[in-house]
């Protein structure tokens, strides 16, 4: 399965229970999680997408430990599966 694919799905399912999906660029800045997923309530976490065994990579570790080091939750996500986990613990 393609991360493409994975990613489409995440967007869908973050906008069926009210919420967005932004893709995150941010020029100078590489590594930085795919998406900032803003939910209901005042509650936004990052996601970054992988195709299923895809490993972080070293940028990636790092910016996730920046942002949960400002008290952020970063998800990685690999699965079909894994969306409906993350809808499961996300929906308000």
């Amino acid at each position: 399965m393609r991360e493409s694919a994975i990613e489409r799905r995440l967007v869908r399912e973050v906008e069926r229970i009210g919420g967005l999906a932004l893709k995150w660029v941010s020029p100078g800045n590489r590594g930085v999680p795919d998406r900032i997923v803003i939910l209901p309530a005042g509650r936004v976490v990052f996601v970054e997408l992988k195709r299923p065994g895809g490993r972080l990579a070293p940028l990636q570790k790092r910016w996730a430990r920046l942002l949960e080091s400002f008290g952020h939750t970063v998800y990685k996500i690999e699965s079909m599966e894994e969306i409906d986990d993350f809808i499961d613990e996300v929906r308000p």
